[in-house]
């Protein structure tokens, strides 16, 4: 199972960015306990973003709180990642992630089984 992650791209602080996140042949929104994203910007450890859990429940880091509205769009079996308010301090490369365990903490990557290469967002000042 591949996730592709789309819709990165540069801008500059104050704007906006959406991503997404797609499986080809795998029902990513409809099997997935928790989903995510996260971002590792160079020289900094991965860290979390924001999560949705299969019955809704969002949680988001404190950084990005009031800007990023993590999404499920079932129709089109992706995750979105809507990202508003960018700062350069948001300048790193985003992956999302998936997890089937049922009852798993989605904020603990070790939950996470499924991943994408990701994908570059660079803000600039």
């Amino acid at each position: 199972v591949q996730l592709v992650e789309s819709g990165g791209g540069s801008v500059q602080a104050g704007g906006s960015l959406e991503l997404t996140c797609a499986a080809s042949a795998y029902p990513l929104t409809a099997r997935s306990y928790c989903l995510a994203w996260f971002r590792q910007a160079p020289g900094k450890e991965r860290e979390g973003v924001a999560t949705i859990r299969s019955d809704g429940t969002t949680t988001y880091a404190d950084s990005v709180k009031g800007r990023f509205t993590i999404a499920k769009d079932n129709a089109k079996n992706s995750l979105i990642l809507q990202m508003n308010s960018l700062i350069p301090e948001d300048t790193a490369m985003y992956r999302c992630a998936a997890s089937s365990v049922l009852g798993g903490n989605c904020q603990a990557q070790y939950v996470y089984n499924r991943w994408g290469q990701g994908t570059q967002v660079t803000v600039s000042s």
